[in-house]
């Protein structure tokens, strides 16, 4: 299968692409690129769409997480243990609690590019190119942080490198190991009323392991995890240069991410993003707002999995709380008619974005777990499969959204704001989400008292 050239790509029309003003500089990092070690490899890409096929099919559930935007200066040991260790405690929540199986699945090593509403940002009489991600350029508001620089495609591609080996270096290392669930909670995190019954189910997990090694269970089999790599595939001179051919099958794959996703801004039929993810062998997802119609869901499915592949293909529904139960339901009823084979996710998040008085932009948990129950609804009600959920989150205390258990209002969001793009769930409230998803789930697997 051949791959277009880049600017075959471009004259398809190529959107929320940067203006980057040196060419040259771009083609000789583009040609580094090039070269570089894949950063995934594309048996690990077969074996994740393996996992998504049990999805498709109603057999386990995707939990998807991490930065609206990861940032060259916080890929740090400790900030990418506490995204794990939080995505890992929603996982074993939402296993034991619901006893499904959960493919676990990554935002990072890679989301470093964001798409924009506007090319430019104005402050107080001053134009400047909008940021678009680390990948691109610099969050501060200067003419020489905003300049598109394509150094920063290599800078991207070495802290995803370091960010994999570290991740890789947890998950076969014990620290995700089962029987170290405790270990998971921090302080701040057990003071409240879900680190609680986060405690509480660990201890009913402790329980389990001992009564399952009594009996003669290979201990092992709870030491690693398997979890995997996500980012959405933006800038098509970094996805382009990370495309090799498998040595094993002459086939393409993206080595940049296990898995990748084509954007609501970037989904158009006959567009560049569309048209490369068509020809690699990822499995990739497509993120669908409200004005999405069953016609365009078809289409896209039979573009970039005319073989109708269980696990090739993830539709990500964004619709907003007050409009999922309104345009979902279509939507999936035609699909699922048309016979395509699609596992079906949740991103509550990109809908429920408002500015607060304060200026800063949040979310309400309770639109976030409102958008999450009319999924849940819309699939119980059509009896089709919830498959997951995507999530922006963060492992850190910040006050990012308002609402949950904490009862974070607007006036706490100055206390701990760090997103340099959208607002992430703090680790608590990640937790709270898991529960309630939980017990979604366990209307379909059977509840466990936790």
């Amino acid at each position: 299968m051949q791959i277009p050239d880049l600017t075959t790509l471009h004259e398809q029309g190529a959107a929320q692409q940067p203006s980057w003003p040196d060419r040259d500089a771009l083609d000789a990092t583009v040609a580094r690129l090039r070269k570089v070690p894949p950063l995934v490899f594309a048996g690990e890409c077969d074996d994740l769409k393996g996992k998504l096929a049990a999805v498709t099919r109603g057999e386990a559930f995707l939990l998807q997480g991490g930065d609206c935007a990861e940032t060259l200066e916080g890929a740090t040991a400790e900030n990418v243990r506490a995204k794990l260790r939080v995505l890992l405690q929603m996982a074993v929540v939402l296993t034991y609690a619901a006893s499904v199986p959960v493919v676990k699945l990554g935002r990072l090593a890679g989301q470093y590019a964001k798409p924009r509403s506007s090319d430019t940002e104005t402050r107080e009489g001053v134009t400047l190119p909008a940021y678009r991600g680390d990948a691109v350029n610099g969050f501060d508001f200067t003419a020489e942080a905003r300049t598109p620089d394509p150094q920063r495609l290599l800078d991207v591609y070495n802290s995803s490198a370091s960010t994999l080996n570290l991740v890789r270096a947890f998950v076969t290392g014990g620290y995700a190991d089962l029987r170290q669930v405790h270990t998971w909670n921090t302080d701040f995190v057990r003071s409240s009323a879900a680190g609680k019954r986060y405690e509480r189910l660990a201890n009913e997990i402790d329980r389990a392991l001992t009564f399952m090694k009594a009996i003669g269970a290979d201990p092992d089999e709870f030491h690693r995890v398997d979890f995997h790599s996500s980012h959405e595939a933006l800038i098509l001179e970094y996805e382009h240069a990370l495309t090799r051919i498998d040595s094993r099958t002459d086939l393409p794959y993206d080595v940049s991410a296990h898995f990748l996703w084509i954007g609501e801004r970037t989904r158009q039929l006959d567009g560049a993003h569309v048209e490369l993810l068509s020809r690699i062998q990822n499995p990739i997802g497509v993120k669908l707002g409200p004005t999405t119609t069953p016609d365009d869901a078809i289409a896209l499915a039979q573009r970039l999995n005319p073989e109708n592949e269980p696990g090739r293909l993830t539709f990500i529904t964004r619709m907003g709380a007050g409009k999922i139960r309104d345009v979902l339901p279509e939507l999936v009823e035609k699909v699922t008619a048309a016979g395509v084979q699609v596992a079906w996710v949740c991103d509550p998040m990109h809908g429920n974005t408002f500015e607060a008085s304060s200026g800063y932009k949040t979310r309400r948990f309770e639109d976030v777990m409102d958008e999450v129950q009319g999924f849940f609804d819309v699939h119980r009600a059509l009896g089709t499969w919830p498959g997951g959920l995507h999530v922006e989150l963060t492992g850190d205390n910040v006050t990012e959204c308002v609402g949950g258990g904490e009862e974070l209002l607007e006036a706490d969001l100055a206390n701990a704001y760090e997103s340099v793009c959208d607002p992430r769930l703090n680790r608590v409230q990640s937790l709270e989400l898991a529960f309630l998803v939980a017990e979604m789930l366990s209307e379909v697997h059977g509840p466990v008292e936790v």
